[in-house]
């Protein structure tokens, strides 16, 4: 069930991917940025098929995501960037929208949530989504804005090609919208603590340690009533936070919580699968 549910997702980014692509961004001689821009870029100066040069281009990226994120994200992602090179060659190649301003911010919007979709579901759209991933399961930072500043390397060589700094620049626009969508959907960055006061303490800690996340029990005393009760506290991602939800309310539906963002961790913690 879940590998079907798995498929479905991958196929559906890539489809909105290779839509974003042929009918937003390609149209307008527009890039996405990362490896897709540079096929982009390439296609537009060769006039070869962009859609066979992303498939190439990502190999070797991918080869060295199988050595650092193992075979089952990169064979996801494998399929990912194989049926969008085939859906690029299904979906025309023309301009939904005569406005490079609309192509720009709607091709980020659709292109950003075909890449958040496959990240969220285990795997890639490949290319820079690769090496992102990489980095930041060793750095906890933004993937999405991971993603935007390697890109701007791509941006300068399209403006310097071209001479035309006007699409250059509403490609960047197209790049940040992406990245700003991407970090909505893939959320696996963003981290939260969690402050659960209960009188069933045992089987809340119990419950807890399947998640694999640290717990602290603190001993604690009621302002208004002086009992005496124990508060667990553990930092999980916004992203596991409704597994967690779950298992509070089933293990103590009385149970006080308090859900706070924190704006980083120090030390030990479990990084995320991607």
């Amino acid at each position: 069930m879940k590998t079907s549910r798995t498929a479905a997702v991958t196929l559906l980014s890539a489809l909105l991917i290779a839509f974003g692509f042929n009918q937003l961004l390609i149209p307008h001689k527009m890039i996405s940025g990362g490896v897709s821009g540079i096929t982009m870029i390439a296609g537009y100066a060769t006039g070869l098929n962009i859609g066979w040069l992303y498939f190439i281009l990502n190999i070797p990226i991918l080869l060295w995501g199988w050595r650092e994120l193992g075979l089952r994200f990169v064979g996801w992602s494998l399929v990912s960037v194989a049926a969008t090179t085939l859906f690029l060659q299904l979906v025309p190649q023309r301009a939904l929208v005569s406005d490079i301003m609309l192509g720009a911010v709607f091709g980020g919007v659709i292109v950003g949530f075909g890449s958040g979709l496959a990240l969220r579901s285990g795997s890639s759209s490949g290319g820079f989504d690769v090496v992102a991933a990489i980095v930041t399961r060793r750095r906890d930072i933004s993937i999405g804005m991971l993603i935007f500043v390697m890109n701007g390397s791509v941006i300068g060589a399209l403006g310097l090609m071209t001479k035309d700094w006007d699409v250059a620049l509403f490609s960047l626009l197209s790049i940040f919208t992406s990245g700003k969508i991407i970090d909505l959907i893939h959320i696996n960055h963003v981290k939260m603590t969690v402050f659960i006061v209960t009188s069933q303490t045992e089987a809340m800690r119990a419950a807890l340690i399947p998640l694999y996340r640290g717990v602290t029990v603190i001993r604690t005393r009621g302002g208004y009533t002086n009992e005496e009760k124990d508060m667990l506290m553990t930092v999980t991602t916004r992203y596991e936070l409704t597994e967690l939800r779950k298992i509070i309310a089933s293990t103590d539906p009385k149970a006080f919580v308090n859900i706070v963002e924190t704006v980083a961790v120090l030390g030990e913690f479990r990084k995320p699968t991607v």
